[in-house]
Parts: C-alpha cells; sequence; structure tokens
C-alpha cells in the first residue's frame, strides 16, 4: 500500500486508556494518562507524517474531570475521538508504577469501576459500533478483552467477524495480564476466538510462552498460522523480532541496542514498536523495512520514563 492509498484510510483502537501515576527518584508522583492500545494509537497519531491515515480511540469514559481531559489530550495529539462512550456513573481506571534499576515496571491496578469495561454492554452504542466497524484497520489487545465481562466478550468476537466481513483488517497484539483472567484455560479460550477472527497478530514471544508454554517459536508461528493469522510479527526484547507472511518465509530482524546507562524505562516498547510497525506497514513498507522503524521507535521510548515521551523526543522516520 502507498502513502497516497492510505490517506483516506481509517484505523481504530479499541481498549482502555488509565490514569497512570508514577513516583520519579525524588518521591514526586507524576499523573499521565496510558494503556496499551492508547500508546499504541498515540505513537501513530505522531506517526501520521508516514502513513497519513486517521486514527481513531474508542473506549467507555466517565463524565467526570479526568475523563473530560483524557480526550482534550488524545485530541491534542492528533487522535480522533468520535466514538467515545460516555457512562455518568463510571470513572477511568487507575494505576500505580513503579520501576526498577534495571527498567523493569511493577504495577498496581484500581479499575473496578473502569467506563472501558462496559464499551461492548447493552446496545446503546450499537449504532457506533457499527460504524467504526467499517473501518479499514481494527487494533486492539488482549487487555482490551480480558477487562470486559462474558457477554462483552461475545459482542465484541461477533463485531470482529462483522467489521472482517465489511473488509476491515484486524490487528491484535497479545498483552498477557495474568490477573484479568479467571484462570488460564479461560484466557487461552478468548484469545483462541479473537485470533481465528485476526489478520496481523503482533506478539510479545514471552508472552506466548506465559499462555500457551511454547518452548520454540517456530511453536507460536505454527499456532497463529492454524488460527488463520496471515501476518505474524513475533517481538522478543533484544531479541531479533521475527516475521512471516502466509506461511511464507520467516526472517529476523534485529532490534537496536540501547545502552544499560541510557534504558530509563520499557513501558510502553512493544506498544511503540507496534506503532512503528503498523504505520509503516501502511505506508507501503515491507516487514523488514516496517520492524526497522518499529525497533527504532521502540528504542528511542525505553530512554524515557512513562508510557508517553515528550514529542520533540521523537525520532524522525523516513520510509
Amino acid at each position: 500500500m502507498s502513502q497516497q492509498q492510505a490517506v483516506n484510510q481509517k484505523i481504530a483502537f479499541i481498549g482502555e486508556c488509565m490514569i497512570e501515576l508514577q513516583e520519579d527518584a525524588n518521591g514526586t508522583i507524576h499523573k499521565s494518562f496510558a494503556g496499551d492500545t492508547l500508546n499504541t494509537a498515540l505513537y501513530m497519531a505522531r506517526l501520521q507524517n508516514v502513513h497519513s491515515a486517521q486514527v481513531q480511540y474508542v473506549t467507555g469514559l466517565g463524565t467526570d474531570k479526568l475523563s473530560n481531559a483524557m480526550i482534550e489530550n488524545w485530541q491534542s495529539e492528533g487522535i480522533h475521538c468520535d466514538f467515545i462512550r460516555r457512562f455518568a456513573d463510571k470513572l477511568p481506571g487507575l494505576y500505580f508504577v513503579e520501576t526498577d534499576s534495571s527498567g523493569e515496571r511493577y504495577f498496581q491496578y484500581w479499575r473496578g469501576q473502569s467506563a472501558a469495561k462496559e464499551l461492548f454492554s447493552g446496545d446503546d452504542f450499537d449504532e457506533q459500533l457499527a460504524a467504526v466497524a467499517q473501518f479499514d484497520y481494527i487494533y486492539l489487545s488482549a487487555i482490551s478483552v480480558a477487562i470486559l465481562p462474558t457477554d462483552g466478550k461475545k459482542k465484541l468476537v461477533q463485531w470482529l467477524k462483522s467489521a472482517r466481513l465489511q473488509g476491515a483488517t484486524v490487528c491484535f497484539d497479545n498483552n498477557y495480564r495474568p490477573q484479568l483472567w479467571p484462570d488460564l484455560k479461560d484466557a487461552q479460550y478468548w484469545y483462541q476466538q479473537v485470533l481465528e477472527n485476526t489478520d496481523l497478530a503482533c506478539h510479545t514471544y514471552e508472552d506466548d510462552q506465559l499462555i500457551w508454554g511454547d518452548s520454540d517459536p517456530s511453536q507460536t508461528f505454527a499456532r497463529l498460522a492454524g488460527f488463520g493469522v496471515s501476518e505474524i510479527v513475533l517481538k522478543r526484547g533484544i531479541e531479533p523480532c521475527l516475521i512471516e507472511i502466509n506461511k511464507g518465509e520467516r526472517i529476523s530482524v534485529p532490534a537496536m541496542p540501547v545502552a544499560k546507562d541510557e534504558l530509563a524505562d520499557t513501558n510502553a516498547a512493544g506498544d511503540s514498536f507496534s506503532a512503528g510497525y503498523l504505520s509503516a506497514r501502511l505506508a507501503g513498507a515491507t516487514p523488514e523495512r516496517a520492524a526497522n522503524i518499529g525497533h527504532l521507535v521502540a528504542s528511542t521510548v525505553v530512554r524515557h520514563r512513562g508510557a508517553i515521551i515528550p514529542k520533540t523526543a521523537m525520532p524522525t522516520i523516513k520510509i
């Protein structure tokens, strides 16, 4: 696909944005807004000069001050917010993140009243969901699925089927959070339901190891291809990512090294990689070039604390 072809295209990110609280080295707590699909949407909006597609974020929010601030923040980043479901009796979720000396993250969550959990509940939002189903691309993560009640999960899967029948390309990130699932069997069931309606899987290998017990990437590729996924990207941290399209030749693309003294926070590394990869693919780049761009964005993000880095720190990217 050329950049010109992507000009009139639309991509919808489905999920949950939360209030992020992070303590710095001086004990000061900083507030920001983040969530896996929101992180990818935001970085993709910042890369709009690469792909030119319209980026929409689809979620549930309250009618409170912080919910309003979230929308204002997203719009300031170039994210369209035409399909936000509002609930007068709900609030955004919240989490506190601590980062150790090696840059690894530890989370505490408060999301009992999260409005995003009710995005697919009832029929009040069906007209808006029908409109989003006509988009060119739909991007969601396992967290987008895990937070929904069972009826919401079922409705989401049927909605994905409908969207694909209308020509949408479904992209899925396997972000696994064990605490969001009642047990491993339940997680595996819903992963399969979504993956059977997925075109592009942008997975973290470590998560597939946890979910399915994979001991070799070939097992991951075989399973995803068996579910019908046509484009598979396997993120492996500092190791080269692996890519396979339509069961063809598998390629390996080295990550961009980050010196230990430059590594600040691995938060949103995978999310930002996905943004770079998908932006490049929408612009017509080869999978290898797209992965190089994904690595470039991710290696920049991990040099800063928090999920969202300053706009001024974004790398310059040319296809």
